[in-house]
């Protein structure tokens, strides 16, 4: 019998492949809760495919460009262990009000103890199934958050530990934009890990109820 030669096993994922695959969910997520709220205007958005689904990407260049300068720097405290909370915020453009926010938790995986047998690595076909299970709960959260009705702006906020290199001119302490406990809901989405990751997500947004 002709011997057959086996199928290479996947290495488990790295820190940087780990890193890469966060960043872009957060780009992508980004993108969807900036559609799917009415942030900007459903023209400025067009259709690729991404994770075996369509998904709405902005083809505003100025607001491309702003989403890459944020994940570059986010892509950076990623691989040095320092940044343990990204949050979207849609605030009223008039009022300056917090209308919603959304909560992406991020935690490092516990790996196991040295001696010990390494985990199996965690296919990347299922890594992607949970991002689109988010993706997809992001775009089905119209049918329970509150219309906006009103012109919105957003803001990203990055939590990041004390020893965080913060280029200076471009990031600043700011207020948390937070919705008082009193006029607060909140929803638990989804998470996804890697490897190396785990994100869990939330949204809490404004009810005058």
């Amino acid at each position: 019998m002709a011997p057959t030669k086996q199928a290479p096993t996947r290495q488990a994922i790295t820190l940087k492949g780990s890193t890469n695959l966060v960043t872009e969910f957060f780009k992508y997520a980004a993108n969807t809760i900036l559609f799917q709220r009415g942030v900007y205007p459903a023209d400025d958005f067009h259709m690729v495919k991404k994770y075996g689904q369509t998904v709405l990407v902005t083809q505003d260049l100025a607001l491309e460009n702003y989403l890459d300068k944020i994940l570059k720097q986010v892509n950076q405290w990623l691989l040095t262990g320092s940044v343990t909370q990204l949050v979207l915020a849609i605030i009223s453009k008039d009022s300056r009000v917090p209308l919603e926010r959304w909560v992406f938790d991020i935690n490092l995986v516990e790996q196991p103890s040295e001696g010990s047998q390494p985990a199996p690595a965690k296919p990347e076909a299922e890594i992607q199934a949970e991002i689109r299970a988010i993706l997809k709960q992001i775009v089905s959260t119209v049918t329970f958050l509150p219309v906006i009705d009103e012109p919105t702006v957003f803001n990203i906020l990055a939590y990041t530990s004390d020893s965080a290199d913060i280029p200076a001119n471009e990031w600043v302490d700011t207020d948390p934009l937070a919705i008082e406990a009193s006029k607060s809901q909140q929803v638990k989405l989804r998470s996804f890990s890697t490897d190396v990751h785990r994100i869990e997500a939330m949204v809490a947004y404004r009810y005058e109820g």
